[in-house]
């Protein structure tokens, strides 16, 4: 592929018929600007792609542009089927990425589907256009750094270690979430050019080439107390086990690496780039097997360091899933960061809520940062965020911002900012949408649903009538995905996204979309027996039918 450019698009010069589809397609442009691989229309962790080809991803993109409001796109596994005679209120796009039959759902008949063209996997928000670049992973990464800091560290992560691993697509949010924690975070990372790219964005402050240059690094920043972010270039099975040999026990352990897929995704100890993408091309199942052999020793390391005191957590990148495959018994001795910090927030629907400034407009973005420290001002997480973010986090491609908020007060935002729209306080109109890991948005048991309550890890019912719930809410864009790769089989997820153009139709489907979304993630933590969402729903009025009362909480 040549002669691509992959910019976004600034103004407010149509080239759809409406907001709705142009808002969509330049969300398409945008994932492909801050995109791992964009030649390949990657978007992140190796193999999350924008469409499934660039035939497929410019139709797609003409189909936009010449659509009528009363008409949806479909779109499987990344290449648009046809065009559907609906009406104004359904979505503009409906989508479903990489959806396999639960007996045919595994890497392998992944990998030959992928390569007869039948196939892609869209990640979480890249086949959807949703991704925001490492800017929507930080929030999260943070919040789980201050949980442990809260949990374990007295609120006060000043001078502490964190040890982890990968700056790819989701990982390079890492040193950034670990800098604004107030942490000093060593990341180690096989790709050069993946280091260069986040110092670059300013994610990333340091580049050691040996692990003694980034140990006193680490001691330098540590005798400063100052939160600092080092990025080492090694490989992690290599580099965590000489860490531990030294007798170094860092505070917490975590990783990032693209361990879900042992062919396309992870680097073995003792192979070069080079070298992998070889195998890559004439040996994949002897490179799994190497990827396996290496993930054992990446995950003992993590637990020797378990063991030694350390806080380990895995990141949701299925590194446990991959080291018991590999013989490590008790790799789910770690515990991953859904169930170990953030469970309490999703029972209650609080979530990574986001917000797209579609003029390009970074003002715009500072004006909805200004009316939620205002609205929530009694709301400390906000408040630290944002202020923390509007003065740390850049932006990548289309200024955007992520906050975690639950149920009503994304409604509220949503509202609020399609006023401004209206009103002309905005440069033009703001897409909403959320991550995929929101509370009644996924089932992955061993990611979002590990150790649920009521034993439902395994059950997708939730996501699939998410999906269903906001197509009938008047959504813009509906996906329903599952895993690619080395996921497949292991996930179900859906995602929304829907457009601030100012309108009073506009005003409708945000309401109503928002609130049924956020509605429907405490329900299943309700159902599944969480008693904060149990709280609330009768605190929010949401209509969950608990038949073990026999009654409905309304």
């Amino acid at each position: 592929m040549t002669n691509r450019s992959f910019d976004v698009t600034s103004g407010n010069t149509l080239r759809c018929r409406g907001w709705r589809q142009e808002g969509l397609l330049r969300l398409l442009e945008n994932v492909l600007s801050v995109g791992e691989d964009p030649d390949n229309l990657v978007v992140y962790a190796a193999l999350g792609k924008a469409a499934r080809d660039w035939p497929s991803h410019d139709a797609i993109v003409q189909t936009l542009k010449t659509m009528r409001d009363d008409e949806t796109l479909i779109v499987q596994s990344g290449k648009p089927i046809g065009v559907v005679r609906t009406h104004d209120r359904a979505p503009v796009v409906v989508m479903a990425n990489c959806n396999m039959i639960g007996q045919w759902a595994k890497a392998e008949e992944f990998y030959q589907l992928e390569k007869k063209g039948l196939i892609c996997w869209g990640g979480l928000t890249a086949g959807d256009w949703q991704y925001i670049g490492s800017q929507g992973v930080i929030q999260g990464t943070y919040e789980i750094f201050r949980c442990i800091g809260e949990r374990h560290f007295s609120s006060d992560l000043s001078g502490k270690l964190i040890l982890t691993s990968g700056l790819g697509g989701m990982g390079g949010a890492q040193p950034l979430a670990g800098r604004l924690a107030g942490a000093v975070i060593l990341c180690v990372e096989m790709d050069s050019t993946r280091i260069n790219k986040r110092m670059e964005a300013g994610y990333l402050q340091h580049r050691a080439e040996t692990l003694d240059e980034a140990l006193r690094l680490v001691v330098e920043a540590q005798r400063k107390g100052d939160g600092c972010s080092i990025g080492l270039l090694g490989n992690s099975a290599d580099i965590l086990p000489e860490i531990r040999a030294r007798g170094i026990v860092p505070d917490i352990v975590t990783d990032q690496t693209s361990a879900h897929d042992l062919v396309y995704g992870y680097i073995p100890a003792g192979l070069s780039i080079e070298d992998v993408q070889a195998l890559r091309e004439n040996e994949p199942e002897k490179l799994a097997g190497l990827s396996l052999t290496s993930i054992a020793r990446h995950v003992q390391a993590m637990l020797d360091f378990q063991s030694a005191g350390s806080i380990v957590f895995d990141n949701g990148n299925l590194i446990r899933t991959q080291a018991k495959k590999a013989g490590i018994e008790n790799a789910f001795d770690i515990p991953i960061f859904t169930e170990a910090y953030l469970r309490p927030l999703f029972a209650r629907a609080i979530g990574p809520f986001r917000w797209i400034a579609l003029s390009n407009d970074e003002n715009d973005i500072r004006r909805i940062d200004d009316y939620l420290l205002e609205t929530f001002a009694d709301n400390p997480s906000v408040v630290n965020w944002i202020t923390l973010a509007r003065a740390h986090v850049p932006f990548e491609g289309l200024p955007a911002r992520i906050a975690w908020l639950g149920h009503d007060d994304r409604t509220q935002v949503g509202l609020a900012v399609n006023r401004m729209v209206r009103d002309g306080v905005m440069a033009g109109p703001v897409a909403f949408t959320r991550d995929h890991l929101d509370a009644g948005a996924m089932a992955h048991p061993n990611i979002m649903t590990e150790n649920m309550k009521d034993g439902s890890d395994a059950i997708a019912d939730w996501p699939l009538l998410n999906a269903m719930l906001a197509c009938s809410s008047q959504a813009d864009l509906v996906a329903i995905h599952s895993g690619g790769g080395g996921y497949a089989g292991y996930m179900t997820s859906a995602g929304i996204t829907i457009v601030a153009d100012g309108s009073r139709e506009a005003d409708e489907r945000l309401r109503i979309a928002l609130t049924n979304d956020t509605s429907l993630g405490v329900m299943r933590y309700a159902d599944a027996g969480y008693e904060d969402a149990y709280d609330e729903a009768k605190d929010r009025g949401i209509r969950w039918l608990n038949l073990k009362e026999r009654r409905t909480v309304d």
